[in-house]
């Protein structure tokens, strides 16, 4: 806990002035969790739990925020009338921060916060434009490949799928035990994606190999990467609140290991992040405390690669003013679909 809290901010941190170093956005985006509810308060209840975790990292060997800059941004708030229109004003809302100068980590919200990160990121000095140098790295228990879901395209349980349709080059999945048979078969015959299965990894006869060649194909990555954390991708005893928690899944440690390893990647450069379907419980804060320790992982993980010449700022410093691009990529492709 900082000595200087300050009720609202991730961690409790205070801001720095006009210095921005690493922006946490908490999207409370909830119109299709097909299960349980409640992922729209999941930012602010992680954002609260994270006043009680350690600021202390060992990889870092310093107490966040170790020098740098944390902003927590207001939370965004959806005015759309529809989901598509909601999309795109998440894109546009995502597109002020993707900018090259600062790491943005989201918090959601349903996994459904994807697709308008992936439309922003569009603009990133390092990508220009071209997804296909984009690799993403999901941690999840379904594999969000679905072509649409209760007829909704841009459902929650297709956020892969529809971030593959806008061009993203490469897809990588962890601790998927929930999918169907249409999933099975994209995951088969598309080159792009990559999918290590729970049943694999976690195995207790054959799993040690399983997620060693999981993180040595991690470490390998290569390019601009988005790291994308459903936690439900974890065992449902660590994360009982979320939207679907699903038995058999990832250990806190192997998510911590995925999250070292990534942005450790000699050759990779992890340019964003999100931390998605967290949900809060009236007995236990389990849940968004374990959402918040992981993503204070990240953000410390993101300064140890900064450290380490892994990352570094592509634009000049924007400080907290931001402009935004206009995004209207889901009201005309969604409307394009349903025609």
């Amino acid at each position: 806990m900082s000595d200087l809290f300050v009720e609202g901010n991730f961690l409790g941190l205070p801001s720095n002035g006009d210095a921005v170093d690493i922006v946490v956005l908490p999207l409370p985006y909830e119109l299709t969790t097909s299960y349980g509810q409640g992922t729209g308060e999941g930012p602010a209840a992680c954002i609260a739990a994270s006043g009680q975790v350690e600021l202390y990292d060992a990889d870092l060997d310093q107490d966040l925020p170790a020098t740098s800059s944390i902003l927590t941004a207001e939370a965004w708030e959806g005015k759309g009338a529809t989901l598509l229109e909601q999309l795109d004003e998440l894109g546009t809302h995502l597109s002020a921060w993707c900018t090259g100068d600062v790491f943005p980590l989201a918090l959601g919200g349903e996994h459904g916060i994807l697709p308008p990160m992936i439309w922003a990121l569009k603009h990133h000095p390092t990508l220009d434009g071209d997804l296909s140098k984009l690799t993403i790295v999901q941690i999840d228990a379904h594999a969000d490949l679905r072509s649409e879901l209760d007829g909704e395209a841009f459902s929650h349980a297709c956020a892969a799928g529809r971030s593959l349709d806008m061009g993203v080059g490469k897809l990588m999945q962890a601790g998927i035990r929930a999918y169907s048979k249409e999933e099975a078969e994209w995951i088969g015959s598309d080159k792009r994606i990559t999918t290590y299965f729970a049943r694999e990894t976690q195995n207790s006869q054959t799993g040690t190999e399983a997620w060693k060649q999981w993180l040595a194909e991690i470490n390998a990555v290569k390019g601009p990467v988005h790291l994308t954390i459903d936690i439900d991708g974890l065992d449902g005893s660590l994360v009982p609140a979320t939207g679907t928690p699903v038995p058999g899944g990832l250990s806190f440690w192997q998510v911590i290991e995925t999250i070292q390893a990534v942005f450790g990647a000699p050759d990779a450069t992890v340019i964003s992040a999100d931390v998605n379907e967290i949900a809060s419980h009236e007995h236990s804060p389990l849940t968004e405390f374990t959402a918040a320790m992981l993503a204070t992982k990240t953000i410390a993980s993101h300064l140890k690669a900064r450290k380490e010449g892994r990352w570094s700022p592509t634009a000049e410093p924007l400080g907290t003013k931001r402009v935004s691009i206009p995004c209207t990529y889901f009201t005309q492709h969604g409307n394009q679909s349903a025609q």
